[in-house]
Formats: structure tokens, sequence, C-alpha cells
């Protein structure tokens, strides 16, 4: 089986074509192609697959087996994929995932796709849809105990569920202690996303996150997303933020007029290689 290795700053996932590939057991295969040591090593896998509504369905599966919904780098890396690998040569994409389908912007220059922008549609801040067992219409700035100790976290969901805990400093913070019990804290029934974020000014901020399933990762996308709209509704930012990663910058902007969050930052190839099933 073909398969091509690709990255979104540092976001890194193993890509099946389906269009020419078949996989019969994903969750199975992400787990074996995914260990750093023993397989290719990534994040997790995502297939690219024919779709009935739109230019591709991409179809998600964390480093562990478990199915994910969305994915921002990775959907990036898709409209690349597409582009340049002539499955369509559209500057404008669209890509069905299990949280709707989404439209890709596609900045190119001589055949290649230099940045992909993402409407990631609206913010879901109701608790019960993130889904997070919270009181309310919102979960902003609300105090949550994990792992014996109190924090205020602000809860947003971008397809998938994501908590934000505002922090000093990013550097120090132990993300590999503290993301593990936000994971599995029984507030969160789906597990959770966990971006422990530091502002910087009005227009940016620094992130890390311990994605659910894959543990701390250089970068996510939905994250990302959420991350700058739990600094908006926390007034801690404007509407447009350059987010600081481990693998690099995404930038963000909260629409107020639509409601809608854009995502912008690059996709790149890592390399193309064969695997024996």
């Amino acid at each position: 089986m073909k398969f091509t290795k690709m990255q979104g700053i540092g976001n890194d996932y193993i890509y099946i074509n389906c269009f020419e590939e078949q996989v019969c057991n994903p969750s199975k295969l992400a787990v074996r192609l995914s260990d750093r040591h023993f397989g290719v090593g990534s994040d997790g896998l995502i297939l690219i697959e024919p779709s009935q509504v739109a230019d591709c369905k991409m179809d998600i599966y964390n480093a562990d087996g478990s199915q994910g919904k969305m994915c921002g780098n990775g959907i990036r890396c898709v409209g690349k994929y597409l582009y340049e690998r002539g499955i369509s040569r559209k500057n404008v994409l669209t890509v069905e995932t299990l949280s709707g389908t989404k439209t890709l912007v596609l900045d190119t220059d001589d055949g290649k796709v230099r940045a992909v922008e993402v409407n990631m549609g609206k913010p879901i801040l109701t608790p019960e849809k993130i889904p997070a067992r919270f009181p309310g219409e919102k979960a902003v700035n609300t105090p949550l105990m994990v792992g014996g100790c109190s924090y205020q976290v602000t809860c947003v969901s971008m397809g998938n569920p994501h908590c934000v805990v505002f922090v000093d400093d990013t550097e120090d913070f132990p993300v590999g202690e503290i993301g593990p019990e936000f994971e599995t804290n029984p507030v969160f029934p789906q597990r959770v996303n966990t971006e422990f974020v530091q502002v910087l000014n009005r227009s940016e901020a620094k992130m890390r996150v311990w994605e659910r399933g894959s543990g701390e990762t250089l970068a996510c996308g939905t994250g990302a997303c959420a991350s700058a709209v739990a600094c908006i509704l926390n007034g801690k930012t404007d509407r447009r933020v350059l987010l600081h990663l481990l693998g690099g910058d995404l930038r963000i902007r909260w629409e107020k007029s639509s409601g809608n969050v854009f995502m912008k930052g690059p996709a790149e190839f890592s390399f193309d290689g064969s695997v024996e099933l």
C-alpha cells in the first residue's frame, strides 16, 4: 500500500489516497503505522476518500486508533495533496468531514500550494454540545478541579472538544503531566483536547496542546482556533490572533459578521512510501 507523510507546522499524519487504495481496518492500521519506533511515525492516519458532496472526504484516526472528527492542520495538507497530486486543480476546494463540509482557499504559485486558509465554521459554545458537563449556556472562565488543583477553563468545540487554560508561561508548564488529567476528566464524556495558552499581546499568543488519543503534539489547528476563540471570549485579544505553536505559526480570525472562524497556515510533503500489509 502506498502512503504519503505530510505535516502542517509539525502536526504530522500519514495520508492514504483512497481514490486508488483500499483500507479495510483503518483503526488498526493507524496504531501500527503511527508508532514512531516500529512504524512510520505520526500523530495519526488520514484517509483521502471520494465524496458525494465535496471534492473529497477526510477520514481521521488518531495514533491510538480512535476516530477523530476534524483536524485543522490535517485538512490543509489534504488541500495541498488534492491540488498538487492532480485530484482537483481548483484554488477553492471542499472537504467532507465528520464535523461538516469545510471550504479551503489555496494560495498557489507556480503549481505549488504555499498556504491554505480553511473556513472552520462557527465555534460551538454550548457545553452539552461540546460535550462538557458544565451548567449554563457557556463554559467561559469556569473553575474545574483537575489533578487536585483548580483551573479556570474555557470550553469550545471546533467539531471536536477543546478545553483552553490560560497560563503564565507555556515553556515551563508541565503539559505532559497535566494534559492526561484533563483528557480523561469525567466532565468530558468523549475525552478532550487541552490547550495551554500564554497571551503575549492583543494580537499574539503562544500555545501548547495535549491532544486526546495522541498526547502532546507540535501543533493542533482546531486547538489554535479554539484558543483564539477563548482569548476573544475572555477579552484578552482582538479578533485576529497570531498563534505561536511548537511547530510554527497559525493565523486565526473570528469574523463578527458571519460568526465563522478562519485558519491560515502552511502544509508540506515529507515523503512518499509503501508498506506491506
